[in-house]
């Protein structure tokens, strides 16, 4: 699989669509780019945790894990679950797990 090859006679509907697509793909490398947010991901790319399994993990305070955490929310990258007076959070699609596996791929993985 390799990337689109666009030209200088690319149709106004298709560049559209590419300016869409790009500032969809930017809002979304935004939200990845803290690294808290980054290792919520990264946990959350395992399974669902509660709040405070995220802030044991990450040795964080709440304020800060929640505040992450709203932001992922907000760009669509995470959904909670209540269950009682815990909030549990999964990762809403596999866009961020995809994106987790190249970035430990890329950073992570020892040859």
């Amino acid at each position: 699989m390799g990337l689109p090859v666009f030209d200088k006679d690319i149709c106004a509907e298709d560049m559209d669509r590419m300016a869409k697509n790009a500032m969809e793909a930017s809002n979304f490398l935004k939200a990845i780019s803290h690294e808290g947010r980054l290792m919520i991901l990264c946990h959350l790319a395992s399974g669902e945790k509660s709040v405070t399994e995220l802030e044991d993990l990450l040795s964080a305070r709440q304020a800060a894990v929640s505040q992450q955490l709203s932001r992922l929310r907000l760009e669509g990258l995470v959904v909670p679950r209540r269950e009682g007076k815990t909030i549990y959070y999964s990762l809403a699609d596999e866009r961020p797990r995809q994106i987790m596996e190249v970035v430990y791929d890329l950073f992570c993985r020892k040859e």
